[in-house]
């Protein structure tokens, strides 16, 4: 089975803020509406409305079986893709769909909406951003959201960075900051979006150190040299294992990213650079996600 654990959706480019979840928007593609950044600058964003991921993500045309689609909320940033619009989208597809609710640990009510989520809109999973919700992994306020999803078996995808604004705070996006979360909730299962870039390396050692600590591969296969290099040191670490597909749907397309996972040792061909096996490439593709996560 093949599932990709990382797309977004939004009803309207407005609700990201002045924020932008992606990070590797592809050339040439269409309906790219201009929206007004921070400080006046204007940015295209795909189009990414609920039609829109349904005919493209890869869950219709049978490209994945099932997607992982993405709420999202800031309140730092100005930023919120509702979670009652995720949930009435994915209930339209329970069978090929799977919904992860916004939750933005610095509300009053964040541990109560993860509750709401769970037992009122049934998502499945939780999605926060240190650096782009302006608090330390480790907040007193987070610990709480952790604690209930632990209890509610909820796994959580953390976006270290994505494309990081100004205000984006940099010292909050280490993954090596979830470590004593790691180690207060052995239990919760966390993703770590993007393989944690640009740190790398803090993620790879996340993976080796905690059973149930995971990473998605999304936003790095459209920069084959990153993303060789990251697969190379998972694989000589014993982590590949551990690594999820993940597309970043709207910013790159589920069969892109598959293609481009596949042909990653071209970069290599002719050199005495190292492979990574194929068969590893393989299992990163059709991992048991949802196993892995608990999800099944």
């Amino acid at each position: 089975m093949i599932v990709d654990v990382h797309t977004h959706i939004w009803q309207s480019p407005e609700q990201l803020g002045q924020l932008d979840l992606g990070n590797s928007p592809r050339s040439g593609r269409k309906r790219l509406p201009r929206v007004s950044g921070p400080k006046g600058v204007w940015r295209a964003l795909p189009a990414a409305d609920a039609d829109h991921h349904w005919a493209e993500s890869g869950a219709q045309s049978g490209t994945v079986d099932k997607s992982i689609v993405l709420g999202f909320k800031s309140r730092y940033l100005q930023a919120e893709i509702p979670n009652h619009f995720v949930a009435e989208y994915v209930s339209r597809f329970p069978q090929k769909l799977i919904g992860f609710a916004g939750i933005d640990p610095t509300e009053k009510n964040a541990a109560a909406e993860v509750v709401t989520a769970k037992e009122v809109l049934h998502l499945r999973g939780v999605t926060v951003s240190p650096a782009n919700q302006d608090f330390h992994p480790t907040d007193s306020r987070a610990m709480a959201v952790y604690a209930e999803c632990e209890r509610l078996g909820m796994p959580i995808l953390v976006h270290p960075s994505g494309q990081f604004t100004e205000q984006s705070k940099l010292e909050y996006g280490r993954p090596y900051l979830f470590d004593e979360v790691a180690r207060t909730f052995p239990q919760l299962r966390m993703i770590v979006a993007q393989l944690g870039q640009p740190w790398v390396d803090e993620t790879i050692c996340m993976l080796g150190k905690h059973a149930n600590v995971f990473a998605d591969v999304s936003g790095m296969l459209g920069r084959p040299w990153q993303a060789y290099n990251a697969l190379v040191l998972a694989h000589q670490h014993g982590v590949i294992d551990k690594l999820l597909f993940g597309s970043d749907f709207p910013y790159t397309s589920a069969s892109d990213c598959i293609e481009a996972l596949y042909s990653i040792n071209q970069l290599a061909q002719g050199t005495n650079l190292p492979l990574v096996p194929r068969e590893a490439l393989r299992g990163i593709v059709e991992r048991d996600t949802l196993g892995l996560l608990g999800l099944g």
